[in-house]
């Protein structure tokens, strides 16, 4: 989720933000590459939700890297951005995106902000985003990169993403961007009943599982073996 060596110089000016407000772009370079990304990443595996794909073409992943990386930001793999944390690869944010099938009313909670990459493909699909990040450098980066971008309905925080964000819950969506033991308690709590999670879970071997939470607890949708960084700051019992 990464150190930049300066403060992202962004090539256009952004748009007035409405929430899928994207800076007009001329680099006919990047919009390539986010078209191939699309293409050959995604359309060409399993991602056929349309808005998903909108999103994932329209969102300038390179702005949310390492300016040494930006070469890099729409290869099909995941990328270090610092403080131990990663920007995941296209393929993973569009399966969790699509999987969580989204809608423009939905309240998504995401843990683990780490660039706001993911954050911003989000903000393009749901109506509100409220998204926690542990690492306090990380977090503030993100909301500047955010908001340089105009995305007026995501919130960014510092914070331990165990206990979740009670004061907006309960939520549609919940999104976790790093690797528990266990689904904490707290985010089953704070997602609606028949709302949707999607969260790696496992140490060494992980598995990505999409759920949704009944009146008889959480039940496993899908699966997808992955490789997330652990999530830290499990309250100690």
């Amino acid at each position: 989720m990464a150190t930049w060596r300066s403060v992202m110089a962004f090539t256009t000016a952004v748009t007035a933000a409405c929430t899928t407000a994207m800076p007009q772009t001329n680099d006919e370079r990047w919009s390539a590459e986010r078209q191939r990304m699309v293409d050959q990443q995604l359309r060409a595996r399993d991602i056929s939700d349309s808005r998903v794909l909108d999103a994932m073409r329209r969102v300038p992943r390179h702005l949310f890297v390492p300016e040494d990386d930006r070469a890099s930001a729409y290869s099909d793999s995941p990328l270090s951005i610092g403080y131990g944390q990663t920007i995941s690869q296209p393929y993973i944010v569009a399966f969790m995106s699509q999987a969580l099938q989204l809608q423009k009313e939905h309240r998504v909670l995401e843990i683990g902000t780490g660039s706001g990459y993911q954050a911003a493909v989000l903000a393009e699909l749901a109506g509100d985003v409220f998204s926690i990040e542990i690492v306090p450098q990380l977090a503030d980066r993100a909301k500047e990169t955010l908001r340089q971008l105009g995305y007026k309905n995501v919130q960014v925080r510092a914070g331990n993403g165990y206990a979740g964000w009670p004061e907006h819950a309960p939520f549609d969506r919940i999104i976790v961007t790093a690797a528990p033991d266990e689904v904490p308690p707290a985010l089953v709590e704070q997602l609606k009943i028949d709302g949707l999670m999607a969260i790696p879970v496992g140490v060494g071997e992980q598995v990505l599982q999409v759920m949704r939470r009944t009146p008889a607890g959480m039940t496993i949708l899908d699966t997808l073996p992955v490789r997330f960084v652990p999530m830290t700051g499990k309250p100690v019992k």
